[in-house]
């Protein structure tokens, strides 16, 4: 077993890459919001994410490869980070986390229909949202359906609903 490991149980070997306190928020962000840029996951972080924190997290996802990271063409200060394959396979854990979430804490409408709705669209959903994904940053070819589409409808309809204004969360 490698030192730098607790153990080689895949749990625990999971939990040492994403446990902290903000990785899983930061692919969520990525994920759920399509926030692409630092500024994006700083100043939109419903969790209000400290700057360095941040900073280091993008690091060392990008390290755990998780991330990728590249210039932005349109801006030499700026990178563009997009999800990697085994990013994009934690949709159905955070389907399972949001589903969970929903059941046993406090959550709010807004900032749980598209967990309802995962949960309730299942596997066919998690694939659908995981080709979608490989689209937009990996460049695979376009999967015909826009399940990111359909949970921004449905959370845009909650806000709308509740009288209050955010888009792209």
């Amino acid at each position: 077993m490698n030192a730098a490991h607790r153990s080689g149980c895949p749990i625990n070997l999971t939990i040492e890459m994403l446990g902290d306190r903000w990785s899983l928020i930061i692919i969520r962000d990525v994920m759920f919001g399509n926030r692409r840029h630092y500024r994006e996951l700083l100043n939109r972080s419903e969790e209000g994410i400290a700057s360095n924190i941040l900073a280091d997290r993008l690091k060392r996802l990008v390290d755990l490869g998780l991330l990728s990271r590249r210039d932005d063409p349109t801006h030499k200060q700026k990178a563009i980070y997009s999800l990697t394959e085994p990013a994009i396979q934690l949709v159905p854990l955070l389907a399972h986390m949001g589903a969970w979430g929903r059941r046993h804490t406090p959550v709010s409408e807004q900032l749980s229909i598209r967990a309802q709705l995962l949960e309730e669209g299942g596997q066919p959903m998690w694939n659908a949202f995981m080709d979608e994904l490989r689209m937009l940053h990996l460049g695979a070819p376009d999967p015909g359906r826009s399940v990111f589409s359909e949970l921004q409808a449905a959370y845009d309809e909650v806000c709308a609903r509740h009288g209050t204004i955010e888009t792209a969360r």
